[in-house]
């Protein structure tokens, strides 16, 4: 069940237009092009895809679009992201009835729980809605590192498909690649972090889930295909090629976190002509012309313009 969510899953970035609404063309031409350079999946109202930033009724608009647009080319994967296990749930029913083919759910937040809670609303979650679940390990943002132990467990159990890590603890995630060895490879294991994916794949990683991957969706493929012929070599050069164009995200001034980081993959698709703009979501600030012609600038040295 769970092969069919391996390899380059890029986490959506939402397209809005200048006055802030859900913009349909510049999302689709995004999703049509990562689609035709090969990716095997698509991850929306993920951390780029603003799902925190998204009403209830914005997030059905995105999963609706997605769906439509992706029309059964790859799997799409749903971000189930609320505060508590109620509202997770509730967005899970809504992603299933939408024709989600995989939910990504954090840890609960604000409520601040210990792992035993934690692994309560897993299970609880997977008793509601019949799809796979992936957990979301992002402690940056819930502030708590989901324990392997626990996600073996889960794995093991049937209760989760896989993991979607993004916690940058590479010790930790290396661990979690053996024991899910050690069990039997229940767990669908994805790394979340662009610049190390590398790193990733020689640890057991069964993909990736790059942001940057809106950018360059292409490099990630050659990336993924080169890994499953062995050839390392490429795999190492491909990153070391990638890396330098994740620094698109030190061009932003004067701002941080969010805005620098998803505020840069928006103003390089503004650059490449994928997006119409690159309007952030309230409150974070949308990057500014100077700062869009410092990212074109890289992206130009990475041969994409």
């Amino acid at each position: 069940m769970t092969n069919k969510f391996r390899g380059v899953v890029p986490p959506v970035v939402t397209a809005l237009t200048a006055e802030g609404e859900f913009d349909y063309a510049s999302f689709a031409n995004n999703i049509n092009r990562m689609v035709d350079a090969g990716v095997d999946g698509l991850f929306v109202l993920g951390s780029s895809g603003e799902v925190v930033f998204s009403t209830d009724a914005r997030r059905r608009e995105i999963i609706s679009a997605a769906v439509e647009i992706a029309a059964g080319r790859v799997p799409v994967l749903v971000g189930i992201i609320d505060t508590e296990t109620a509202r997770v749930i509730e967005h899970a029913k809504v992603a299933k009835e939408l024709g989600a083919d995989a939910l990504v759910a954090t840890a609960p937040f604000y409520a601040l729980q210990g792992q035993a809670e934690i692994e309560r609303h897993f299970r609880l979650i997977h008793e509601a809605v019949d799809l796979p679940l992936f957990a979301y390990d992002i402690p940056v943002c819930v502030h708590t590192k989901l324990d392997r132990n626990m996600l073996i467990r889960l794995g093991v159990d049937g209760v989760l498909a896989g993991v979607k890590d993004s916690s940058g603890d590479d010790v930790s995630f290396r661990f979690l690649c053996q024991d899910n060895e050690r069990a039997g490879h229940p767990l669908t294991i994805l790394t979340g972090h662009e610049v190390v994916v590398d790193g990733a794949y020689m640890s057991g990683a069964d993909g990736c889930v790059p942001g940057l991957g809106n950018i360059d969706p292409a490099g990630y493929v050659r990336q993924w295909r080169a890994f499953q012929e062995g050839d390392w070599e490429t795999v190492r050069k491909e990153q070391d090629r990638l890396s330098d164009l994740m620094r698109i995200v030190f061009v932003p001034q004067g701002i941080q976190g969010y805005g620098a980081g998803v505020g840069a993959f928006k103003g390089a698709l503004k650059a490449l002509g994928v997006f119409e703009s690159n309007r952030m979501p309230e409150p974070v600030r949308t990057l500014n012309e100077e700062e869009i012609a410092g990212i074109a600038e890289v992206l130009k040295q990475a041969g994409l313009l």
